[in-house]
């Protein structure tokens, strides 16, 4: 596995700006993504007093090859969860809420009515914009319903990678299923659509150029680029490191394709500056 390159790498910063976040996580017993998927940028966002929220546990019903969130048995739903998102995004004071999931296949619809709850409580003390990162919920429209009826203002199911990479690297999902889980979802509402994909896990040019296009003709808004970096040896190893400058090419490659909303560099996760993505598609 080649070294990680010096722009890859972040530093640390000081606990005393990110305690406020912390504080508000313990004490409503809450998960981020942020730490269940070791992201890189998370020092920076707790500084900004801001998270992305992980809800239905902190374990997984799959097994994705490049995810650090564990796979095992999950706990029952908490059903104070949605207020307890609800209070945290009032005393963080976000005006732009990220919610996202482990996916759960063992519950009849995936958690999407649990996600509407969160979307209910949060619109009942708030004010804050609320973007969703789901699962594919197997497909099921029933379960994309709910979502549509909860209306956030961004509804975002990542690709994660290229077809070709598709089931090395996520051997229990489908990529036509998470195509035509963001096809219907803008066919059929006004919420803006949104996805991303990991970079280096083997994938050529052709590919990405390929699920770009198919991204942009299930009419999703918003793209998302970022390198994978592998979070233990027990993960899918890193094919290769993209630099700054094939990252740039990447973004030619977007615009060239039609997307005007994107965030593609090194350390894109798809949560990261959400609420920017979401301001230029207004």
């Amino acid at each position: 596995m080649p070294r990680l390159p010096e722009y890859l790498k972040r530093p640390i910063i000081d606990t005393e700006k990110t305690k406020t976040v912390r504080k508000i996580l313990k004490t409503k017993c809450l998960n981020t993504v942020c730490e269940g998927a070791r992201c890189p940028n998370k020092s920076e966002c707790y500084s900004k007093n801001t998270a992305t929220f992980l809800i239905m546990g902190n374990v997984c019903t799959r097994n994705c090859r490049y995810c650090n969130i564990t796979a095992a048995k999950p706990e029952p739903i908490d059903e104070n969860e949605p207020k307890h998102i609800a209070e945290a995004v009032k005393e963080l004071g976000l005006k732009y809420a990220v919610i996202t999931s482990v996916t759960r296949d063992d519950l009849a619809d995936g958690g999407a009515s649990h996600f509407k709850k969160c979307i209910d409580e949060i619109r009942k003390i708030s004010d804050a914009k609320i973007e969703i990162l789901t699962p594919d919920f197997k497909g099921d429209k029933k379960a994309l319903d709910i979502i549509i009826e909860s209306h956030p203002e961004v509804f975002n199911h990542n690709i994660e990678t290229v077809k070709s990479v598709f089931k090395t690297a996520r051997p229990q999902g489908n990529y036509s299923t998470s195509i035509d889980v963001l096809r219907y979802i803008k066919e059929n509402s006004n919420i803006n659509t949104k996805s991303g994909l990991m970079v280096g896990l083997g994938e050529t040019k052709e590919d990405l150029e390929n699920t770009l296009i198919d991204l942009w003709d299930a009419g999703v808004d918003i793209v998302t680029i970022g390198q994978y970096i592998q979070p233990s040896k027990a993960h899918i190893e890193v094919y290769k490191y993209y630099t700054p400058e094939e990252f740039e090419q990447l973004k030619n490659l977007a615009r060239k394709i039609g997307f005007k909303n994107y965030q593609i560099g090194p350390l894109v996760r798809s949560s990261y500056q959400a609420m920017l993505n979401w301001k230029e598609c207004k």
